[in-house]
């Protein structure tokens, strides 16, 4: 049963016009969007112009606290306050989190855009100026109730959460777990080499689906994994390709980062570290939502035995990475 069940479009309306004290106009289109439901209304304010266009997003219920919650938006309300383009939540008798119904939930305004172009050497030093300055804010204090980018929130346990579960095939079993176990192992000696990279707080997940252009540069979306971690945690999801092209990138991207904010190289090391913690956190994510509806519908591939396979042989390919040189910047 999804928890999600409860929420029709009924209570949807209600929700947003409870929290917003506007009437909405009736329309309601949902947005793409797996952890949580998110919702494009429209309100109406009484004046003479067309309704307004906001996004309602409704969090997954029982994954963050409230208090987590809050501190996301408060970092995004803080960004925004520093003329970041951040899209942050909009504000109502003074509030940002809302419930109604069993379901928090927060309003932001409609922002339009594109997939940002990272081949493009001018958008990669725009990018890096404008998380360079994401991270001076993010540095000036921790999260206290959101968590930290580590191994075994991103390894360990969803690893374990795999193979508890009836999700890799059985002639296939101990071969995850052993490859499972030997990247785990690699990448936590890249760890240990990075040393102790500063910890700030992070949007978490950059990619460039988190990420929407207009001629007047990005605009950057989707707080909801912001966490600590090091800063180029927010970086190398900009990279892609063979590594004569991702160190390329690189340069362009660091570029535009050190106009506004020191980079350790040391935290290099963690590229691939990174890249490879995501791709074992995805699998034990969809193992941790297959009992939502919305997942095997939109994710048929997983759990068959040609997804495990990939799986087995992405992670080998990354064990040989692992072992490569790390990315260069002199700075």
């Amino acid at each position: 049963m999804s928890v999600y069940q409860a929420l029709t479009p009924e209570l949807i309306l209600d929700a947003v016009e409870s929290a917003s004290g506007l009437r909405c106009d009736g329309r309601l289109q949902a947005l793409n969007s797996y952890e949580n439901r998110v919702y494009q209304l429209w309100l109406d304010d009484g004046g003479p112009a067309d309704a307004i266009p906001v996004v309602a997003k409704f969090y997954r219920p029982q994954r963050w606290s409230s208090a987590a919650i809050q501190e996301e938006q408060d970092f995004a309300t803080e960004l925004a306050a520093r003329e970041l383009p951040v899209v942050a939540p909009l504000a109502f008798n003074g509030r940002t989190l809302h419930e109604h119904g069993g379901f928090q939930f927060a309003l932001t305004p409609r922002r339009g855009g594109r997939t940002p172009e990272l081949d493009d050497p001018e958008t990669l030093q725009w990018m890096g100026r404008f998380i360079a300055r994401i991270h001076a804010v993010g540095q000036v204090k921790p999260f206290t109730q959101r968590p930290t980018l580590d191994i075994e929130s991103f390894a360990y346990e969803p690893v374990q959460f795999v193979l508890d579960g009836d999700f890799v095939p059985d002639d296939l079993y101990d071969t995850y777990a052993s490859v499972a176990e030997d990247v785990v192992e690699r990448i936590e000696r890249r760890w240990e080499a990075a040393g102790a990279a500063r910890q700030i707080r992070l949007h978490g997940d950059c990619h460039a689906g988190n990420v929407l252009w207009t001629d007047d540069g990005p605009h950057f979306v989707d707080l909801d994994d912001a966490r600590m971690g090091p800063a180029v945690q927010d970086l190398w999801m900009c990279l892609s390709g063979e590594r004569k092209a991702q160190q390329a990138q690189l340069l362009r991207l660091l570029e535009g980062y050190c106009e506004f904010r020191e980079f350790d190289a040391n935290e290099l090391m963690l590229v691939e570290a990174l890249r490879t913690l995501r791709m074992v956190h995805y699998a034990g994510w969809l193992a941790r939502r297959w009992d939502d509806p919305a997942f095997p519908a939109s994710f048929p591939f997983f759990n068959t035995q040609r997804y495990w396979q990939d799986h087995i042989l992405a992670l080998r390919e990354q064990s040989a990475v692992l072992d490569e040189p790390p990315l260069q910047w002199r700075g």
